[in-house]
């Protein structure tokens, strides 16, 4: 296959299922991440000792922008692969933006939301 040109539209049904895959488990994620702090929120401790009563207000603030900071994550993650899907209904799918190569298959099958092959990754370093 010619190095500039683009996957088959085989490769890009077989990389659009892979893709939709990962979108589900993701949301399936974040929606565990966003019910995981609102009940937070509800985690009231009956104990009185001020300083048992400090360091868990203290641990749920931390693992409330834990949590937080894993849902933007989460987030951004989900956006990539919704725009992946959208190269490959325009045919752009596994072009890399800097070289106009094609990326990898084992690449993409690893990271599908990617836009740089290795080498355009590795001239950023």
């Amino acid at each position: 296959m010619d190095e500039n040109n683009r996957y088959s539209d085989n490769d890009l049904a077989e990389f659009k299922e892979l893709i939709q895959k990962k979108i589900d488990y993701a949301m399936e994620d974040l929606d565990l991440i966003k019910s995981s702090f609102k009940n937070d929120s509800n985690n009231g401790t009956d104990d009185t000792s001020p300083t048992f009563k400090a360091f868990e207000e203290g641990s749920e603030t931390m693992s409330k922008e834990a949590n937080v900071a894993l849902a933007i994550r989460q987030e951004k993650f989900i956006r990539d692969l919704k725009n992946a899907l959208v190269r490959i209904e325009n045919k752009t799918y596994g072009i890399c933006r800097v070289t106009g190569k094609l990326i990898a298959k084992e690449r993409l099958k690893l990271v599908p939301h990617a836009t740089l092959s290795i080498e355009a990754k590795n001239m950023q370093q």
